[in-house]
Parts: C-alpha cells; sequence; structure tokens
C-alpha cells in the first residue's frame, strides 16, 4: 500500500498544493443528450432536499436528463448499494464512500473509471483527495471526490460556565481536568457513545498520543505494528474518558449521542465537522463551537485526523454514460461547491470555492495545518476484517472490561495482519 500523506486542498485563501494529472483536461466532446432518466443513490438522508435542488438546477440547465434521487440510512447503505449493483439494479449515478468502501465497488467492476479529460478542473483537485477515489489494486480513478472532513471536539460553552468554566481547554490535560470538573457539578461532560461510534471519538484523540503522520507512514510501511506503545496507550485515553460518558455509554447509540449534545444537555460531543450542519438544524438555538483536539502542553505539537469523504461515481452497466457524466461534472464544478458549503455546511472537495462560515474556516485551518491521516479509514479498510470493525468492537470490550488496552491492539494487530503485506511475519 502506497503511504497516504496528510490531505492538503484549495480552499478560499488558505495553504494550498495540487498535482496535476497526466493527459488534457479539456472537457471530452459531448452529443445533446436525449431525454433520458437517471437514478442517483446516497447514503445522505438528512442532505436530500439539498440535492433535489441540485438536480432541479441541473434539469434546468439540460432538460433532457431527469436525475431521480434516492437517499438510504448511512449504516445501511453500503450493503443496499452492493446488493443493487450485484443484481444489475443498481443507480447510474453512485455517490460511493472512499478509500476501502470504494473498492469493494471496484474490485468486482461496478463502477466506471474516469479518464483525466472527461472531467473539467479534475487536474486541480490535490493528489491526496484524487487517491481516496482509486482502488486497492486498480488504480485508476473511480470517483470524483465531494468533501473533506476532520475529528475534532463540539463544546457548548453556555452549559460548561455551570460548572464555573468560562473558555474551551487549551491544552489536553486542561480538557480532563474540565471534564472532572462538570462532573463534579452533577452535569455531563461527554455526549459520546455507542459501540460504532467510539471509533471515531478514538480517533479524535489518538493521532494526540501515537504521534500523528510519522507513526501512520511507519504502520503503513511496515515498520511498526498496533502493538507499538503509542497505540497501545491511544487506546488507554480513551479509558480515561469513560468516566465522563454517559451511563451505560457502550449501550447508547449513536443519535442518543447526538442528540445529547444538540439538545443542550452536553459539555462536549467528540466527532466529525460534518455534523455541524446537522446540529444547526436540529437546534437552531442551540450556542455552540468547534475546536481541534488540544495540543498536550502549550503550543505544543497538534494533530488532526483527517480524510476525503467519498465521491460521485458512475455504474459501469449505466446506459446512458454520456449524461451520467454530465452530472458528474456539474458535481465537480462550483454549481455544485458553493451551495453545497452554504447549505450543508461542509468543506466542498470543488477547489476555488470560498469558505466564509467561521466554524468551517477553523476546521479547514486545523486540516491544512494539522491534518494527519485518519488512520483505520484511509489505511485499514481494505479487506475483512478492517482496522475499523476490530476497533468498533474491542473499544466498548475495553470499556466493559473484557479485554484490555494492549489485548485490543494484539486484536487489531492480528486482524488486519490477515492481509496487510507490510505485517508478514510480525504479528
Amino acid at each position: 500500500m502506497k503511504t497516504r500523506n496528510k490531505l492538503r486542498h484549495l480552499i478560499a485563501s488558505l495553504t494550498v498544493s495540487s498535482v496535476a494529472l497526466s493527459g488534457s483536461v479539456l472537457m471530452a466532446p459531448m452529443s445533446k443528450a436525449a431525454d433520458v432518466e437517471l437514478t442517483m443513490y446516497s447514503w445522505r438522508v438528512e442532505d436530500k432536499a439539498f440535492y433535489e435542488n441540485v438536480i432541479k438546477n441541473f434539469s434546468a440547465a439540460n432538460p433532457g436528463i431527469k436525475i431521480t434521487f434516492q437517499s438510504f440510512p448511512s449504516a445501511d447503505y453500503q450493503t443496499i448499494l452492493m446488493s443493487a449493483m450485484a443484481a444489475g439494479k443498481g443507480p447510474d449515478i453512485v455517490h460511493v464512500r472512499a478509500y476501502g468502501a470504494l473498492d469493494q465497488l471496484v474490485v468486482p467492476g461496478y463502477l466506471s473509471p474516469l479518464a483525466a479529460n472527461e472531467v473539467k478542473g479534475l487536474n486541480k483537485y490535490p493528489v491526496d483527495a484524487l487517491n481516496s477515489q482509486r482502488g486497492f489494486s486498480d488504480k485508476r480513478l473511480f470517483g470524483v471526490p465531494f468533501a473533506y472532513q476532520s475529528l475534532g471536539i463540539f463544546y457548548n460553552l453556555a452549559y460548561m460556565r455551570q460548572a464555573g468554566i468560562q473558555l474551551p481547554p487549551s491544552t489536553y490535560p486542561e480538557f480532563i481536568e474540565q471534564l472532572k470538573k462538570i462532573k463534579a457539578a452533577g452535569l455531563q461532560g461527554l455526549a459520546n457513545g455507542g459501540s460504532t461510534h467510539m471509533e471515531q471519538m478514538w480517533g479524535t484523540i489518538a493521532p494526540m498520543f501515537y504521534g500523528g503522520t510519522e507513526f501512520y507512514n511507519d504502520v503503513v510501511a511496515g515498520k511498526k505494528t498496533f502493538t507499538d506503545p503509542a497505540f497501545i496507550k491511544s487506546l488507554e485515553a480513551v479509558q480515561e474518558l469513560f468516566p465522563y460518558m454517559p451511563a451505560n455509554a457502550t449501550a447508547v447509540n449513536y443519535d442518543a449521542s447526538r442528540a445529547l449534545f444538540f439538545s443542550g444537555k452536553a459539555a462536549f460531543f467528540m466527532g466529525g465537522i460534518f455534523e455541524l450542519g446537522y446540529f444547526r438544524n436540529q437546534n437552531p438555538k442551540l450556542k455552540f463551537d468547534f475546536m481541534a483536539t488540544p495540543p498536550m502542553t502549550s503550543n505544543g505539537k497538534q494533530f488532526v485526523s483527517t480524510w476525503a469523504d467519498g465521491g460521485f461515481g458512475i455504474n459501469s452497466k449505466t446506459k446512458a454514460r454520456p449524461e451520467a457524466l454530465k452530472f458528474i461534472n456539474y458535481l465537480a464544478s462550483k454549481s455544485f461547491g458553493v451551495p453545497f458549503v452554504q447549505t450543508v455546511a461542509q468543506i466542498t472537495a470543488v477547489p476555488g470555492v470560498s469558505i466564509r462560515d467561521r466554524q468551517l474556516q477553523k476546521a479547514v485551518r486545523s486540516i491544512n495545518e494539522w491534518g494527519t491521516p485518519y488512520i483505520m479509514l484511509v489505511g485499514f479498510r481494505y479487506k475483512n476484517p478492517t482496522g475499523s470493525a476490530l476497533l468498533q468492537t474491542g473499544i466498548p470490550n475495553m470499556l466493559n472490561g473484557t479485554k484490555t488496552a494492549r489485548q485490543v491492539a494484539d486484536d487489531v494487530n492480528k486482524g488486519v495482519g490477515t492481509w496487510f503485506g507490510p505485517f508478514a511475519g510480525k504479528i
């Protein structure tokens, strides 16, 4: 596996980098679209109205193309999509996830590869973002990146002030001390719970303990494994947070965790910047903010787990590839990127789109300054058992006392070692 460096992307006036693709970037000539009907699948249930409006605007400029948008619950999406594709009944336009989840569609040939000259402006996307839309073995491009994400900490300062806390933590030890103070005041510190979401919670703080990109590079090169003391320490850090989670935290599901925060009943929620728009929509009156995980010491090193979050691809069996490609080009343009930022409140992958939202700007700066690959998502979701699945089982077991952090690390090491070549002979 090639090492995937941290994302550096082109947004507003922030520091950027981009790598040109070989080949022409001019649009391939397209014949006038005939009257065709296309379908699009997505896991973005909460953004259904937004995508339907995007399609409406596209169709107004392209009256010969009708697109039906269908969204499915995120947890079920990959299974539904894979079943439909296997049955030859999949959508023409596919909202694909990145990295390993994309590869599940690439290996059986369900996606049509995209040539560099088929999508205008493709050469302006950062190479790390484009790599998220390539297969594990088949390195061709199969999707146009749609968003960037980072993990961090949402906080409710008004709630924290009930415990006498006036400012968010500036260091990680201060974060722990604030949690202790909130708990002593009889208030709820962390909203986080649930087995699958605990991996994200771990990812929010883990790079601060294992050392960020340097450790990531060493692991994907096989120089280190997940039994490294620094990795074990990152798991133990989750144990330290356990007393500040909701009661019976491992049984609290993801939606309940989010509701605890957006209802104003918890001080912190550890997770992705992609929650921003959701929290705002659920409770427009809630005042909250977002921050990167603070450093261990004042002005110390910071690391922010970062990844490219999926893309838009084309079913290899579609009978209307030219029309689907025309819509893909629209999704790769500012006509999509600008309203995506303004309406969905996420970080678009479309190059050159200005971001004025203050909380999104903070996330963008943290990605550019401290971004490091979200290790299990970027590097270890390509085969089963995935690193993510192993942590989603292992962390709750650790918190419930049936496994130690060392045993969880051993399980992750052995699991990914069954398919990850660089670990051969090291498990």
